[in-house]
């Protein structure tokens, strides 16, 4: 930044720490720590971050207003999307996504070539489609399971892995083959683009009265909603401003060989398992609440379409969704077809008894749900030891971090 001659120093070092803060973008490592913390003040709560519930619901909404909620067997009274709980954090994390990207003058309103949008709806469509097997999305699926040191999470891995090279070899071959739809679109200007930062500040204003009004609540319901409006926006910021996107976790190195967003997942899961291991232990969350009935079959599975899918969409779920918040209209698509698929896959599969959980009482305990997609694989229990657990967790991360590397410095692995 080039200092105005006419501006007071005390006024140019406020300028030079809001562009440090605010404007520059921060590494991946900076997001991926800031998002342990986030995620721990909600483990200490009882509470976990989540993606696809929300989006889900918003498809049922879809559903019901086009006419397929009856015929899907979708509830006619659902959940309102500000109560319910992971709704109401993906709809703070869009928020906070685009607080980011008005403080940083980098919201715009992106419009991509018509084939985009296709190939938006198709990625979406199946991310829907993918999420309902795993039970969840590369958050609620593959990530969160993680840090709760469930083997659910692994299993998707697994079929992410797959599923991106898939999906990227399949996205080479449209754009050697494909030519139709991908003329570049006019930019629009961005005019208020000056004010952009008083815009964001109002915003934040706005969610911290929200979050103090449903904290001061008589309704124990919004109250206990409060931390939730504040984690749901942090994350958003955070996503926004460290560029932080698990589809870039498993595309970037079979893409450009890059690494750095799969070593910055790597240290968020080896910091956020142990803080959760505690928490457990200590009792201040059940993990099962956490871990979706897929191990291992719906987890593998799932992960492999929705793999597919979001190298086509362009995101994952909460990548979508913070790109949302900075103006891309590609991604807007993309969740419209997310949703739609995610509640329609999820009834179908409801009908056929697939998602029907039930309790064995010779499994575990009886402490395990299972479903016909798999159960709930949570390995302290499995091992019946933490220690074998993180032990494991952490060889299956160096593995994980040699091939990245070895693949970073070779460019062996690349599809493109």
């Amino acid at each position: 930044m080039n200092r105005n001659e006419n501006s007071p120093a005390w006024l140019e070092g406020f300028k030079q720490d809001y562009k440090s803060v605010f404007v520059d973008s921060w590494s991946a490592y900076q997001g991926a720590i800031l998002l342990v913390i986030v995620m721990a003040v909600l483990m200490g709560s009882g509470l976990f971050w989540g993606v696809f519930g929300g989006i889900k619901l918003w498809g049922d909404y879809l559903n019901n207003a086009i006419g397929l909620g009856a015929v899907l067997g979708i509830k006619e009274q659902l959940e309102s999307p500000l109560m319910h709980r992971i709704s109401l954090m993906d709809i703070t994390l869009v928020t906070g996504a685009f607080c980011a990207a008005l403080l940083s003058r980098q919201f715009h309103i992106n419009r991509p070539p018509p084939l985009e949008y296709f190939w938006a709806a198709v990625g979406g469509t199946l991310m829907g489609i993918g999420a309902t097997l795993a039970g969840g999305c590369t958050t609620g699926g593959f990530f969160v399971p993680l840090i709760f040191s469930s083997a659910s999470g692994w299993a998707m891995w697994s079929g992410l892995l797959i599923g991106a090279v898939i999906g990227l070899k399949l996205l080479l071959w449209t754009l050697e083959n494909i030519t139709w739809g991908m003329s570049p679109v006019a930019v629009l200007p961005a005019r208020l683009k000056k004010w952009y930062p008083w815009f964001g500040a109002l915003v934040a204003m706005a969610i911290l009265l929200w979050a103090a009004n449903w904290w001061n609540s008589a309704e124990d319901k919004k109250a206990a909603r409060a931390l939730l409006i504040v984690s749901g926006f942090a994350i958003g910021f955070i996503l926004h401003r460290s560029r932080f996107c698990l589809s870039r976790v498993f595309r970037e190195p079979f893409m450009t060989a890059e690494g750095e967003m799969t070593k910055a997942l790597m240290l968020a899961v080896a910091l956020g398992a142990p803080v959760a291991a505690v928490l457990i232990s200590y009792g201040t969350i059940d993990p099962y609440l956490a871990i979706p009935a897929r191990f291992w079959l719906g987890s593998a599975l799932g992960g492999l379409v929705f793999g597919i899918g979001m190298v086509f969409a362009g995101g994952c779920a909460s990548g979508s969704l913070w790109r949302i918040g900075e103006g891309h209209l590609k991604l807007v698509v993309a969740v419209i077809f997310f949703a739609w698929s995610g509640s329609t896959a999820n009834a179908i599969l409801g009908k056929f008894g697939l998602l029907t959980a039930d309790i064995d009482i010779d499994f575990l305990d009886g402490i395990a749900e299972i479903t016909g997609l798999g159960f709930q694989a949570f390995m302290p229990d499995l091992f019946a030891s933490w220690e074998y657990t993180l032990l494991l967790t952490y060889t299956l991360l160096a593995v994980w971090y040699i091939f990245i590397r070895y693949n970073e410095s070779t460019s062996k692995f690349t599809v493109f």
